[in-house]
This record gives C-alpha cells, sequence and structure tokens, in this order.
C-alpha cells in the first residue's frame, strides 16, 4: 500500500501485524482525492479511527496545511508514526505538521476544541452502528467541522444511516456489497 499522489507519491505505507484493519486501498484513496481536488489544499483535517492513517497522509501528501490522527490501537499508533515521519520527509514538512492522539475516538471528540475543514471517518464496520451515531453527534454540538467543511464517511454500500444535523451532499463509490462508498457530509445550515 502506497500513497497515491502529491509530494510523498509511492511512499510505502507500513501495516502493522496482528491488529486487525482495513486499511484504503490506493484505488480507493485516488478516487476519493481526485474527486475532492483542490478541496484538499491548505486544510486541516481531523482522521478518525486513523488505523495506517492513509487518509490523512494522503491529505498531507496532496496539499493539506496540518492535521491531527486519532487511533487508540497501540501498535497501529507506532506504524501511523512511521508513516508519517516517511511522508513529511518525503513532501519536505516540518517535524509539527501532523500530530497523533493515542486515544478512543469519541473521548478525544469530547474534549476537542480546533475547527477543521476536512474529517475522514473509517471505524471498523461492524462497530460503526454504535459509535457512528454519537461520533457525529458529538462533532456537530461541539461544532468541530467547519461551516462550509466536508466530513468523509467510509461505509459498506448496505449500510444506510441518516445523522440528524447533517446533509449527504454526495457518495463516491458503487453501489455493489463489498465495495466501499464514500459518503460526503455537510453540516446543516
Amino acid at each position: 500500500m502506497r500513497i497515491s499522489g502529491g509530494l510523498a507519491r509511492g511512499i510505502p505505507l507500513q501495516i502493522p501485524k496482528g491488529v486487525d484493519l482495513r486499511p484504503a486501498t490506493e484505488a480507493n484513496r485516488e478516487r476519493l482525492f481526485s474527486s475532492l481536488g483542490e478541496k484538499v489544499l491548505e486544510t486541516r483535517f481531523l482522521d478518525l479511527c486513523a488505523g495506517t492513517g492513509s487518509y490523512g497522509l494522503e491529505a498531507l501528501s496532496r496539499g493539506a496545511e496540518d492535521g491531527v490522527f486519532v487511533e487508540n490501537n497501540r501498535k497501529a499508533v507506532i506504524s501511523l508514526k512511521n508513516n508519517l515521519l516517511k511522508v513529511r520527509k518525503s513532501a519536505q514538512l516540518n517535524d509539527e505538521t501532523g500530530s497523533i492522539k493515542n486515544r478512543e475516538v469519541t473521548e478525544y471528540l469530547k474534549s476537542e476544541v480546533k475547527q477543521y475543514n476536512l474529517i475522514f471517518l473509517d471505524p471498523p464496520y461492524p462497530l460503526f452502528s454504535k459509535i457512528g451515531p454519537p461520533i457525529f453527534r458529538i462533532i456537530r454540538d461541539q461544532k468541530i467541522l467547519v461551516n462550509s467543511g466536508l466530513l468523509i464517511h467510509e461505509a459498506p454500500p448496505e449500510e444506510k444511516i441518516e445523522f440528524p444535523g447533517w446533509s449527504l451532499i454526495r457518495t463516491i463509490g458503487k453501489s455493489k456489497k463489498g465495495s466501499p462508498q464514500f459518503r460526503l457530509f455537510r453540516l446543516d445550515d
């Protein structure tokens, strides 16, 4: 698995052994980021349930200004730190770009006071029905996403959940079982 575009294109990403992760494939990230285009430039992002950090690292490679990765698995965090170092070096970013929080997502969000332009949310599919609605609610209530920002949720196409206070503005990907879709949400006015 590699960074698919930008200044760190081609940099291989480390995947921890013995950790049940479902890293976003290069092809899926390429599809998403090609669709986002210049919306990534000079943004601040939040990568929730970050795993290997592939979404946030891709964003940094493609011109995001800064971001935070939130992951609660220690082995995944070790790999994520290594991946962030490699992307920083390849993209010639300073050592302060990107930070990693080894915390449970909802607990982290309850303490967050910053705002972000992009939020990537890719939790384990089996857990989403339990943790997804609270995550959407906390982000809305804490005003963690700027008004014009996007929350990008990777989900299986069969999952149909609506979130109060959010509008689904676009879906990227086919509605074929086993093939993930990206759902782009905005806060309601």
